[in-house]
């Protein structure tokens, strides 16, 4: 039987890096994964009250991952998940090249009794619409209890899913939800062509007004900042179920003046060259998990690049510290 279903995309799901250890850029190391690092992770996320993870996309070096590593990390992450929040919807990432490859690694997760995949599509070539949803129909007929999140992301798949895609998609109740990239006019129209069968969750930054906009279907968000340190995210999500629309604006604010030197803002293509190395720089920088190195070959990025990153993941830290600070004020007496 199916686990989670599109009622269970709600609120701030994380979006996870995989911890390296130290040495991990060699071309010649195994073994990178932080195991330690992982467990003490998906414990902390769990313990900070998030209501949903995802690992293995872009951030997560799904491209850079040998087959053993991404097992071992698949492994622990689904045992401290299971032992520490059995019922969390966790989607882990398991994108190939191709069909048979995200089969496989999909049946090492359902062993491990994993009920969540979070899945991009092949992209050596661009797939038509129509091969877009074979790809998926065919997932879903070999894992028909698996719940599928769906990676919408331009630059990683040659392109977005297409809305008529989305529509056929939201045919599946395997398919529960997407990540998607940007709040643009096409999320309009993916939100009515999936009619609430699918969520379609946005950037935390987005929430606020894909929320003014869509108050039913926009519940829930996704949140690679959170690793950073959920608590902004977290405060977010408690200000948009009170309806505390000031809080929810102001929060939404600094969440973006977090955003201002990283260049994911400026300019998501070239960001995506270096997708893995700016973020596990400001995870780090802003010293809630401890990411380590890209692996290879994910390695040489521009100075300039690497300070605005930092600087994010600073700004983040003042953020988490400011919000502890006015949770510390005593209460003004009447």
């Amino acid at each position: 039987m199916q686990k989670f279903g599109v009622e269970d995309l709600q609120g701030v799901i994380a979006v996870t890096p995989t911890p390296s250890v130290v040495g991990a850029g060699d071309v010649a190391s195994r073994d990178t994964v932080d195991l330690a690092e992982t467990d003490w992770m998906i414990r902390q996320l769990v313990s900070d009250g998030v209501d949903g993870i995802m690992t293995n996309g872009t951030l997560g070096e799904m491209a850079t991952l040998t087959l053993p590593e991404w097992q071992s990390f698949a492994r622990q992450v689904a045992e401290t998940a299971a032992e520490v929040a059995p019922d969390l919807p966790l989607f882990i990432g398991a994108t190939t090249l191709n069909t048979r490859d995200t089969i496989d690694r999909i049946r090492f997760l359902q062993d491990l009794g994993v009920r969540g995949t979070f899945l991009g599509r092949p992209m050596w070539g661009g797939l038509s619409a129509e091969t877009m949803v074979s790809y998926y129909k065919e997932i879903v007929d070999a894992f028909p209890d698996m719940a599928l999140m769906l990676y919408d992301n331009t630059e990683a798949f040659k392109g977005p899913i297409p809305t008529a895609v989305y529509a056929e998609l939201a045919k599946l109740p395997q398919v529960v939800g997407a990540k998607y990239i940007a709040l643009t006019p096409k999320y309009g129209l993916d939100v009515a062509a999936v009619e609430g069968k699918m969520r379609l969750l946005t950037l935390e930054t987005d929430w606020f007004l894909a929320k003014t906009m869509y108050p039913e279907e926009a519940v829930g968000c996704w949140s690679s900042s959170a690793l950073c340190g959920p608590e902004p995210v977290i405060a977010l999500r408690e200000a948009l179920v009170a309806n505390n629309i000031e809080t929810a604006r102001h929060l939404t604010k600094r969440i973006e003046w977090t955003y201002e030197t990283f260049l994911a803002r400026a300019n998501f293509p070239e960001f995506s060259k270096y997708n893995i190395a700016l973020e596990k720089l400001r995870f780090d920088e802003a010293g809630y998990i401890k990411a380590g190195s890209p692996r290879s070959p994910f390695q040489t990025t521009p100075v300039e690049y690497l300070e605005g990153a930092r600087e994010t993941g600073r700004r983040w830290r003042q953020l988490v510290e400011e919000l502890k600070a006015d949770v510390a004020k005593p209460e003004a007496k009447p």
